[in-house]
């Protein structure tokens, strides 16, 4: 049994772990920190655990084997680091940290201390980029040149999106910071290591963050990619285009379908079995020693091209 902390109650996504937590047969939820005490004793009183107030305590506590991160993105370093040097496993929502530098401290602990890391990547665990990163890999539609990734919702012009996610010191940016990071993983996934880039951010509804975002990344084998979002997007879905010297593969759209075509008229293949969750992964990891795909260097790939986003706004 895997005893495990909730660390934070911040995220949006916060209940939709910790439920995933409590339903894990391989898992129980023991104690919760939070920096805001209401918040937290409202959480850990809903999830039937203790609340502690202090975070050094919550780790030295031995009904503590691993923490789940849902903090601000601004405490992530401290709160992960302490945690590596505690010996706990970790679980963390992306953005790891705001700048590559931080990133690679948050490693360095991560490593030097053995734990078992996942950050949450779930688009990487889809069936259709299960696909299509198989269909690259392969060759399918030969050298890649071009990945465009749009992914976006209206968190802000519908008034979902609670307003902490529009606060610029603990969020360090707005729209491509949050959803903006799965296209940016993907990316990252595809084309590989990337060298620079721009971006365009404008203000639509929120003024206090971008709401409405591009950014355009130059990758050493002499790709682009595009990466699209939004939090002001109605009835946008998510679409995919991907340029090879092949062929092409798009995917998402309005039907919702993965297609390439590399001469022969557009084909729509089988697709795998979509992979666990990144959490499944994790506590499949400490459980059974598993592979985590989601790793520490995943991490750091991703601050390093968010801070080279936010680095040139045009």
């Amino acid at each position: 049994m895997i005893n495990v902390g909730l660390a934070g109650t911040w995220h949006v996504h916060f209940n939709g772990y910790a439920n995933q937590i409590k339903n894990d047969p391989k898992c129980r939820i023991t104690a919760l920190w939070d920096p805001d005490e209401a918040a937290g004793r409202e959480a850990a009183e809903r999830f039937s655990c203790e609340y502690v107030k202090d975070y050094d305590e919550f780790l030295a506590r031995n009904d503590v084997d691993a923490v789940s991160v849902c903090t601000s993105t601004n405490l992530h370093k401290e709160i992960i680091i302490k945690a590596a040097q505690a010996g706990k496993h970790i679980f963390t929502e992306k953005v790891l940290c705001f700048t590559e530098k931080e990133a690679l401290d948050v490693a360095q602990e991560v490593k030097k201390s053995g734990v078992k890391f996942c950050i949450s990547f779930p688009w990487r665990s889809r069936s259709d980029f299960q696909w299509v990163k198989s269909a690259v890999d392969s060759g399918l539609i030969g050298e890649v040149n071009y990945c465009r990734m749009r992914n976006a919702h209206n968190g802000a012009s519908s008034g979902w999106l609670p307003a902490t996610f529009y606060d610029r010191e603990t969020c360090g940016g707005g729209a491509m910071m949050d959803l903006g990071a799965h296209s940016m993983y993907l990316l990252n996934w595809i084309m590989g290591e990337p060298v620079k880039a721009a971006s365009a951010f404008t203000n639509v509804m929120v003024q206090s963050v971008e709401d409405n975002a591009v950014t355009i990344i130059t990758y050493k084998n002499g790709g682009i990619g595009v990466s699209e979002t939004a939090f002001v997007a109605e009835n946008n879905p998510f679409e995919l285009e991907l340029v090879g010297s092949k062929g092409t593969i798009l995917s998402g759209g309005f039907l919702d379908k993965t297609a390439y075509n590399t001469g022969d008229g557009w084909v729509f293949p089988k697709l795998p079995s979509a992979l666990p969750s990144p959490l499944e992964m994790w506590t499949d990891g400490i459980e059974n020693g598993t592979p985590i795909p989601y790793g520490i260097d995943d991490a750091v790939a991703l601050s390093k091209i968010m801070e080279l986003a936010y680095s040139n706004i045009i």
